[in-house]
């Protein structure tokens, strides 16, 4: 088990759970846990053990975002003589900080957000990489990077309006309004709200052992074309999947499912 310093990873019944664990400084998301969001899902694909993950935060909220001290201090790490090398190591910044991210679409697993408290700025990049989202009464969300001037970039601007429509992400993106959980459920944010803390992890997780107990090489395969599809012409899906089918439909998944049905039992399929 990979051991961070500001997550904690814990693997059980084929579910992985990553948690954000810096509750003292409102799971702020600092230098170490860019770098670590990322390990951690590159974990979570290479491992076969684990067939689904889900992402909690530790503490009275999910994250606060960004942590403004890695902000601030931008300005020496990238400090160049020539302004056109500044530019450039901070574009490269920037695309590293997109590539944490896109880590979780990137991983083969299912990745499924529970969001309790807080979830801001930074903390809405990382939720919308993730396959589902679910939310606990008290949750709240802003994007907040309009109100400390600069313009959201690592992934808000270009994931939400794909979850909840344009209009609507241009409302939350140009007034850094917050808006609660129910209206996140209203707008295709969240997939379900849940009375409590307790209640959204215990739905969450049955959710993950529902789909950790289907053919691994399906599941896998499912959340290739749906990703492809999001970015793709239907042509161009429909094309994939029956490359994609060509090589994997015949496997032991497949025939273990079947049996399974047959003689009305659970499958068992490896991992």
């Amino acid at each position: 088990m990979p051991n961070f310093e500001t997550l904690s990873v814990t693997l059980e019944d084929h579910i992985a759970t990553v948690r954000l664990n810096r509750p003292e400084k409102a799971n702020a998301m600092n230098a170490a846990m860019w770098q670590e969001i990322r390990q951690a899902f590159q974990w979570v694909d290479e491992t076969p053990e684990a067939r689904v993950a889900i992402l909690q935060g530790e503490g009275k909220l999910f994250t606060a975002g960004i942590d403004l001290q890695l902000m601030m201090g931008l300005g020496p790490q990238i400090q160049n003589e020539c302004d056109g090398r500044t530019r450039e190591a901070l574009r490269r910044v920037i695309l590293d900080m997109q590539d944490t991210l896109t880590s979780l679409e990137r991983c083969r697993k299912p990745v499924l957000a529970a969001v309790h408290g807080a979830c801001v700025g930074g903390g809405i990049d990382l939720i919308t990489c993730a396959d589902m989202r679910y939310a606990s009464a008290d949750a709240h969300f802003t994007i907040k990077e309009i109100d400390i001037g600069m313009t959201a970039d690592v992934g808000t601007l270009q994931r939400l309006p794909r979850l909840v429509g344009e209009g609507m992400a241009r409302e939350l993106a140009y007034t850094g309004r917050n808006f609660s959980a129910d209206e996140a459920q209203q707008m295709k944010l969240v997939n379900r709200v849940y009375e409590s803390r307790e209640a959204l992890y215990a739905g969450v997780r049955e959710l993950a052992a529902t789909i950790a107990a289907k053919s691994p090489l399906s599941i896998r395969g499912t959340k290739e074309m749906i990703s492809y599809a999001r970015d793709h012409t239907v042509a161009d899906g429909l094309n994939y999947i029956a490359t994609w089918n060509a090589a994997m439909l015949m496997s032991k998944d497949l025939t273990e499912a079947m049996t399974a049905n047959a003689t009305k039992r659970k499958p068992s399929f490896k991992d």
